[in-house]
């Protein structure tokens, strides 16, 4: 019998437990608003792919690099010919019977002698060394390994003829000119057979740590030997995905509830011309059979970090993913268009047009397609036989919105639609998302034109723009056509960029029912490396830095919701600025709802130079269980850098009153989490 109850109370407990959790019936006054206003967007700007997001240790491992990406570059780039123990031999980048044509470089390594004269850690042979990925100046930065945690290595090799090749593969500690390194990791031994194409595979586990490691590879056999696609992946990724941790915990973080990818100017090849557009269909699969390509930003894209894995990690996160494709039209800036008279925007021919569609077509397939489709046959293949849930597509990026533009976009978008109706297409107002500006004035002609679902916005602007701009609160409520402001960032990375940017999304918030969805851009830069400033997330092989506007973007991720009340909120001196408050006031309020988690959320922004008094009331609300107060504040010109992280959020519980007063100090942005 007491047994009985037990088992009875547990389940009166657990039903108890998910009433509680119930969603709740949004008191009156609110005005439904989108609940995925915070995404992320991901463009390889910056390094942040290789190098960056992607955790491949290796630079170069394909042998592809050349001179069209940068200046000075080639297949050489980022090795280092090395010959311990006085050992002899060259290197020689050939391309005859590759691994594969759409990679065809490869190493070739020649071995006259491999004895050891004099003692180097005990080493002989000829071979190559990695120091890792470009950090200031162009400068290897080494590779950030970690002692007792496990490196797989892997690369394609063969003979050219004769004997069998003894490889030694090994991680080290490089010690300074003339001296031994330090041997951190090592596997010898591997012997390469046969004159085809075989892959071999290790692990390393080094016995320090180590922040500027070196991987060293070694043929202690005389004759020659090919190498190609070399590897060195840390097993410890991101649910096994092949991303790096902290990075991606780093979005995580973020709550983030879609992410655009993977650009950006990225997408129509930028200013090379349409041989070097993004094609998705050419990032999948092995690795070593992905078609490599020059990064808009003047670097190379290994294309390690493909549509898989774009699509994995918005799985991972629980993201939706809104995959932005090329529409047969260059961007304008080519070969230095944006100073030219006019513009210098290619086009394809229409003619050529249903295999721009049908990529778009066989993307959708590969998404959410059965196994029984061709392409979600493909995705099945490839390691995940459940769709992935493709709800956005985006056609196009900045493009000048020509008539030729237009005819190609009409003409994608309408076939597109046709086969499936359920996804929602996204759209682009051009490069400056302004009114008055011919792009952004022709971009939403033609969105309200076809009834474009939604259409991407962009700008960079100072802070004094987001600290006084209100644009959306004029823009018509009768459009069917609603926003996505896909780039946006004030110009510098201070505390108070970062407050006028939450100014701005207080501001976008409180008109959530025409503003879809945002995005901060750009998202990840590395040190040294960078294209773009200011960038949301900093990063160096050992960690991310967090900015001023980071911590912003969290707290709205954080506080998401389905409705914004604008009436429960006043600052003392200004009880009649209650929804729409004065331009130039640099401060303001948000309250919103999140009906689902049972949470309310109070932002308080304070962008002046002195205090501000709050007067809150949430009696509407019902009962406040619990309450959380995040505040971020710190002198205007404070910044967080690669040397100091002075701003950072302060959490505290609070008890909160339905009717209080609270004191907001000066440069500050305050969140209130509130349990129903």
């Amino acid at each position: 019998m007491k047994r009985f109850l037990t088992a009875a109370a547990l389940v009166l407990a657990a039903t108890m437990g998910l009433e509680a959790q119930k969603p709740m019936k949004a008191p009156k006054g609110g005005k439904a608003i989108s609940d995925e206003l915070i995404g992320i967007f991901f463009e390889d700007i910056s390094s942040s792919a290789d190098g960056g997001l992607f955790a491949e240790l290796v630079q170069n491992g394909s042998f592809e690099y050349n001179p069209t990406e940068r200046d000075g570059w080639g297949p050489g780039t980022a090795w280092r010919f090395i010959r311990p123990g006085h050992s002899l031999g060259r290197i020689e980048a050939r391309m005859e019977n590759p691994l594969n044509s759409y990679n065809p470089t490869y190493m070739r390594i020649y071995v006259e002698r491999a004895k050891e004269f004099y003692d180097y850690a005990g080493w002989k042979g000829v071979g190559l060394e990695n120091n890792g990925f470009f950090g200031a100046n162009n400068n290897p930065e080494g590779m950030n390994v970690k002692a007792g945690e496990k490196y797989n290595f892997s690369a394609f090799m063969r003979n050219v003829k004769g004997d069998a090749k003894c490889v030694r593969v090994a991680l080290v500690e490089p010690q300074g000119w003339g001296k031994d390194p330090k041997l951190l990791a090592d596997a010898d031994g591997l012997m390469v057979e046969g004159t085809d194409w075989r892959k071999f595979e290790t692990v390393l586990t080094p016995n320090a740590d180590c922040k500027n490691a070196a991987l060293q590879i070694l043929v202690q056999t005389t004759g020659n030997m090919d190498i190609d696609e070399v590897s060195l992946m840390p097993q410890d990724t991101y649910n096994g995905h092949g991303l790096r941790k902290d990075l991606v915990q780093a979005l995580a973080d973020l709550k983030p509830r879609f992410m655009r990818f993977p650009g950006g100017c990225v997408v129509h090849g930028g200013g090379d011309g349409f041989w070097n557009t993004y094609r998705w269909k050419t990032t999948l699969g092995p690795r070593y059979e992905r078609r490599s390509l020059k990064n808009t930003w003047g670097y190379h894209q290994s294309m390690g970090l493909g549509y898989y894995e774009y699509f994995q990690l918005c799985e991972d996160l629980n993201m939706a993913p809104l995959p932005i494709l090329p529409c047969g039209v260059s961007c304008q800036g080519t070969n230095g268009g944006w100073g030219m008279k006019g513009q210098a925007q290619d086009v394809v021919p229409m003619s050529d047009m249903d295999e721009w569609t049908q990529d778009a077509l066989d993307l959708i397939e590969w998404a959410n397609g059965d196994v029984n489709t061709v392409w979600g046959r493909k995705r099945a293949e490839q390691g995940h036989p459940k769709p992935f849930g493709l709800k956005y597509l985006g056609i196009g990026n900045e493009e000048k919105i020509t008539p030729e533009f237009e005819e190609r976009f009409k003409y994608m978008y309408e076939r597109i639609t046709k086969a499936h109706p359920e996804i929602i297409i996204v759209g682009t107002a051009g490069p400056g998302s302004h009114k008055g500006n011919p792009d952004f004035d022709n971009g939403w002609r033609l969105a309200e034109e076809i009834g474009l679902p939604i259409l991407d916005e962009h700008y960079y602007e100072p802070n004094k723009y987001f600290l006084k701009s209100r644009q959306y609160d004029n823009y018509p409520r009768d459009r069917k056509t609603k926003v996505y402001l896909g780039e946006y960032a004030a110009k510098d990375k201070k505390l108070i960029d970062a407050l006028a940017e939450g100014l701005y999304l207080l501001h976008v918030e409180r008109n959530g029912d025409v503003v879809s969805m945002t995005s901060y851009a750009p998202l990840f830069a590395r040190k040294g490396a960078t294209n773009w400033n200011p960038d949301l997330i900093y990063f160096d092989n050992e960690r991310p830095f967090l900015t001023c506007s980071y911590y912003i973007q969290q707290m709205f991720g954080q506080s998401a919701g389905q409705y914004y009340y604008g009436d429960c909120v006043k600052f003392e001196g200004d009880e009649a600025q209650l929804v729409q408050p004065v331009e130039d006031s640099h401060y303001g309020q948000s309250v919103v709802l999140n009906v689902k988690t049972r949470r309310l959320f109070v932002k308080l922004c304070n962008a002046s130079s002195e205090a501000k008094k709050a007067k809150l009331d949430l009696s509407r609300f019902g009962s406040l269980k619990s309450a959380t107060k995040t505040v971020l504040a710190g002198a205007a010109d404070a910044e967080n850098n690669f040397d100091a992280q002075p701003i950072t959020p302060q959490k505290e519980s609070i008890k909160l009153q339905k009717k209080m007063t609270m004191e907001v100090a000066p440069y500050s942005f305050v969140m209130l989490e509130v349990a129903l």
